[in-house]
């Protein structure tokens, strides 16, 4: 029997006391979410009867949410999102990069979800890019991923985006430029002018009509309000930060592994729950990473949980430069070609510099196995859904 305590458990025993308190102001999205949390893996969405094909085991399974949000469906979307993505590998120094934003601005982020988020994204690129292609710099084109994340280890809004990049740039001539050891892009040059794009487009939105406020920012509906919080928000420093480059492929495949499908809060951090208390592991960062324990109510802990709930069809894994979608195998093949000619006499690999990376290890339960005997397991039986599936878009 599973024992694991899980996100599912408090939103079933404490989910509908939330919203029917909260009636008439719960969000559809919201409630879309927690919907499908609570419906994940049960009789309700059917499912199917399994049975090894060399003992007599069966088991019932049943069906997923698929909901972005839901901790138990990110295993087997990031096993498939990794399996592409080690296509992309490059035998190069991968560097993290993050970009952040201050409080006042996380809260005007959090009422404008999706225009906001989306200049995050764009000016974060924006700057990576146009300091990249600066011949005092790299004098190239540059390529990466990039992940949104807004919430803290307490759960808290706090939007920020991660980037992966390879160390080197593709120049207009073929060549590949690669970065000085231990060193991407100069930092301060980086938030200096994320903070003006930033600004910028958001000044820009406002005066589109695109930025709606309510509550503690309803004042900023008004220019005049408005253009006095961006003149604080010129004044104040912007936290741009890379972390050290990463050792190999492999490393960079365990980090994409954890990392990029993640949600609010993992399964695994949850310690108990209560009629009036919920318990989860955290670390403060601010006083030495040390691992502690936040105890909430229950109706905090969804609270805090859905502020990161993302707008439909909101992408919050985006490739860019030479990554992006549209041209990323030619230019894949014109930059292995380059780094295999600068690495010839080390690299005489038939597909000329595609790193061998080792996959990072599979969870422990594999599904398509018997636990019993390691045989394969079958479907024999399938039962329909006891009720409509939630919208899980």
């Amino acid at each position: 029997m599973r024992s694991v305590l899980e996100v599912a458990d408090i939103f079933r025993r404490h989910g509908p006391a939330y919203r029917r308190d909260r009636q008439g102001s719960l969000g559809r999205v919201e409630t879309r979410v927690m919907r499908a949390v609570e419906l994940c893996r049960t009789a309700e969405l059917g499912g199917h009867l399994e049975a090894c094909a060399d003992c007599s085991h069966t088991r019932i399974a049943y069906n997923s949410c698929r909901n972005r949000h839901c901790p138990k469906c990110q295993g087997p979307a990031r096993e498939a999102w990794l399996d592409e993505r080690q296509k992309d590998l490059l035998p190069t120094p991968y560097f993290h990069v993050v970009f952040t934003v201050p409080a006042a601005v996380g809260a005007v982020a959090f009422q404008n979800k999706a225009v906001v988020y989306a200049i995050l994204f764009e000016a974060a690129l924006w700057t990576l890019k146009t300091i990249a292609a600066d011949r005092r710099h790299l004098g190239g084109e540059i390529g990466g991923i990039a992940i949104l994340h807004s919430w803290g280890q307490a759960l808290t809004h706090h939007p920020h985006i991660h980037c992966l990049i390879p160390g080197g740039a593709l120049a207009q001539d073929g060549r590949w430029i690669a970065c000085r050891p231990n060193f991407f892009l100069p930092i301060h040059v980086l938030s200096h002018l994320f903070r003006r794009r930033f600004i910028e487009r958001l000044v820009q939105a406002h005066d589109a009509g695109e930025l709606s406020f309510f509550g503690d920012l309803l004042a900023l509906n008004g220019p005049e309000a408005f253009a006095g919080m961006m003149a604080e928000q010129r004044r104040i420093n912007w936290i741009v930060y890379a972390k050290p480059p990463f050792g190999s492929p492999q490393h960079v495949l365990a980090y994409l592994g954890r990392y990029t499908h993640r949600v609010a809060i993992a399964n695994s951090r949850l310690v108990s729950l209560e009629d009036d208390a919920v318990a989860f592991r955290w670390r403060d960062y601010r006083h030495g990473n040390a691992a502690r324990v936040m105890t909430l109510h229950p109706a905090e802990f969804i609270r805090r949980f859905l502020l990161h709930a993302l707008p439909d069809g909101f992408h919050r894994i985006r490739h860019f430069g030479f990554l992006a979608n549209g041209h990323r195998r030619s230019r894949l093949v014109l930059i292995r070609q380059a780094i295999a000619a600068i690495a010839s006499m080390r690299t005489n690999d038939h597909d000329a510099g595609v790193p061998r990376a080792a996959r990072p290890s599979r969870l422990a339960f594999d599904p398509a196995l018997c636990p019993c005997c390691g045989g394969a397991m079958r479907v024999i039986a399938t039962f329909p859904r006891c009720r409509p599936c939630p919208d899980t878009s």
